[in-house]
């Protein structure tokens, strides 16, 4: 994997093309970043300090929040410092390092989905092994291959973008090192990279996707059978949020990379890419907090316990 590459910078096109838009949309992006933090640090800290929280369901929610503060942080930060020093220049292993990062904890955001699905399906499918299925060893195992499988997907990526020679000093049509804007700018045989990215992107998109899917539709057909009034919308309503941040999660990543190539352009493209790596992991911790009644018990005593200290 010798890199002939020859260019030691590239030019980010940021989230605009007018410098106008770019200082408007940087105290945007400012502001959103800042409430993605403050959300997640506070779910986190809520579960940490509630024992109430402490099972499997909410262990996997604290790594979720995590995930998203790294996906934003590894996408965001490096846009609003350009924009703020007008610099709008990444150095090839700042753009190969970013890129690892958001592959990383874009995917790890999709596999943990995936598990936290399969604790409401044990939880409501079979309740009464619970505790012997979803064992604090089990959860620490699921959370450990998670790691495993998304860090090797990254690190597969970025070895193989590392072997692509860059023969011109390039701009990026986009506000981070993308897989598929940076394949545009290399000049070598990109033919690998193209079908690893279709290979294994595909698999960590769909393969987690319809993991969730199909939880999904053993716990409707359990909940369609329990008889007793209310039982049914009681047990749905403990997957409602995850509900929820699945819709907005793949929603958001499906419009930014199955889009037909029709109907794609760089305005589009940056606009998905911008809803998936920033509005996203800022409305999870809204979405938890304001449907889940365990979360905002935790969230008010953490917040009063603060105040009283302060």
């Amino acid at each position: 994997m010798e890199n002939e590459s020859t260019v030691s910078e590239f030019f980010l096109q940021g989230i605009s093309g007018f410098p106008e838009q770019q200082q408007l949309l940087y105290g945007l992006f400012l502001c959103m970043y800042l409430v993605t933090l403050t959300g997640n640090v506070l779910i986190i800290l809520a579960i940490g300090s509630d024992p109430h929280l402490h099972t499997p369901m909410y262990f996997f929610l604290a790594n979720l929040s995590f995930a998203d503060m790294g996906l934003i942080s590894s996408t965001v930060t490096k846009m609003l410092f350009n924009v703020q020093t007008r610099c709008h220049t990444i150095s090839y292993t700042g753009c190969l390092t970013q890129m690892y990062f958001f592959l990383m904890f874009g995917d790890l955001d999709s596999f943990l989905l995936a598990v936290m699905a399969y604790d409401r399906y044990v939880a409501i499918c079979h309740p009464l092994h619970y505790s012997t299925i979803m064992s604090a060893r089990v959860c620490a195992l699921m959370l450990a291959l998670c790691w495993v499988l998304t860090n090797i997907v990254a690190l597969t990526h970025t070895l193989l973008m590392a072997r692509l020679s860059f023969c011109v000093v390039g701009e990026i049509a986009h506000f981070f090192c993308d897989i598929t804007p940076v394949l545009k700018l290399s000049c070598s045989d990109t033919h690998v990279n193209e079908l690893m990215v279709f290979a294994l992107g595909g698999t960590v998109l769909m393969v987690p996707f319809v993991c969730i899917v199909i939880s999904y539709i053993h716990i409707v057909f359990a909940i369609l059978k329990v008889r007793t009034p209310g039982g049914g919308t009681k047990a749905f309503s403990t997957c409602s949020s995850h509900l929820c941040v699945v819709c907005v999660f793949y929603g958001t990543l499906f419009s930014a990379y199955l889009c037909p190539p029709s109907v794609v352009s760089t305005e589009k493209d940056v606009a998905a890419a911008a809803m998936y790596t920033v509005v996203t992991p800022m409305l999870n911790p809204f979405i938890y907090s304001l449907r889940n009644k365990d979360m905002k018990g935790a969230l008010k005593r953490l917040l009063c316990h603060r105040k009283f200290l302060s």
